[in-house]
């Protein structure tokens, strides 16, 4: 009996090392008030509380997160603002109230390659293709969910799965309910965390959105100015022809005997010069819209310039440490 006992006290060990190595690792470790704060955001399960905390966060402002995260691939992956290298969770502290939740999307992010990378090799095989059949599906409905996944098309298949196992359960709303049963092994309220990632995603969305309205009208207007300022100028120039052949004749007595036309032809050119001027003005008027529209245009781009660089960590000082 006791060698049976024994032999199955064995058999769940190892079963279970996984599970037994992250309990350990994760009571071995004193999270600083930071990284406390971001897991009770994420409303977790005691299995993603285990495993987050196994894993040991950090999150760090600094250069030394670019040390941390120096294997992940800058170029294809735009800003970097975590990673789960050597069994370890990295994040970098944007601290930008602008974008407030995007270091928790991003831990959950990273939580979620840490249990993929749990999971057994034979359940990550049969899990990649139902989340590649899934990914087409909603993709079909949601033509932005493919755009946010080419960046990692140049990935395997194996490390493309590991990718959409994370944005599907942090960024998408609405999923099948076999996928919401498996995130739930780690999340309490999944729903929450992509009302996070709404709200900072939507700062972005309507900067973008806004950028393109105005270079929209901005076009469409430019060609109209254009246009009308050709007509304007064609039509300055027939006027100036006709009041100098006007003088030329009043010169030479022409109207001498018909003052009549002599009234006529000056009252239609001073009527054809009030004229011009009012289409001046209304070209002055849509030129100064158009700068204006111009100056909207400039100050979207530096506002998105200046989001973009609180999300740069090669920005970063060198340390956010005290120095001694």
């Amino acid at each position: 009996m006791c060698v049976l006992l024994v032999a199955a006290a064995a058999v769940f060990a190892f079963s279970h090392r996984q599970e037994i190595r992250d309990h350990f690792a994760a009571a071995g470790f004193d999270p600083d008030p930071r990284v406390v704060e971001v897991m009770g955001e994420l409303a977790l399960t005691s299995s993603g509380e285990r495993v987050f905390l196994a894993t040991q966060p950090t999150i760090d402002g600094s250069q030394n997160f670019n040390e941390q995260c120096s294997e992940v691939d800058h170029s294809e992956h735009g800003h970097v603002l975590g990673c789960y290298t050597g069994e370890r969770i990295h994040l970098f502290d944007v601290t930008d109230d602008r974008v407030e939740g995007i270091v928790e999307v991003t831990a959950a992010h990273e939580l979620l390659h840490a249990t993929y990378a749990r999971l057994g090799e034979g359940d990550r095989a049969m899990l990649a293709p139902r989340l590649r059949t899934a990914y087409e599906e909603l993709a079909e409905q949601d033509p932005r969910l493919r755009e946010r996944m080419e960046v990692y098309e140049h990935l395997s298949e194996a490390a493309f799965a590991n990718e959409l196992h994370s944005v599907l359960g942090t960024e998408v709303r609405e999923l099948p309910d076999w996928l919401e049963e498996h995130y739930a092994q780690w999340f309490e309220d999944r729903g929450a965390l992509v009302d996070i990632f709404e709200t900072y995603h939507s700062v972005f969305v309507d900067l973008q959105q806004q950028a393109e309205s105005l270079e929209t009208e901005m076009t469409a207007l430019r060609g109209d100015i254009e246009a009308r300022k050709a007509a304007y100028d064609d039509e300055v120039r027939r006027f100036n022809e006709d009041a100098a052949e006007f003088g030329a004749r009043n010169e030479r007595y022409e109207f001498s005997d018909a003052p009549e036309e002599f009234d006529r032809i000056r009252d239609e050119l001073a009527q054809r010069r009030d004229a011009l001027e009012q289409t001046l003005a209304t070209l002055q008027a849509d030129i100064d819209y158009y700068n204006g529209l111009g100056a909207q245009l400039k100050q979207l781009g530096e506002l998105s310039s200046e989001l973009d660089q609180q999300l740069n960590s090669d920005l970063a000082p060198v340390t956010t440490r005290p120095s001694d």
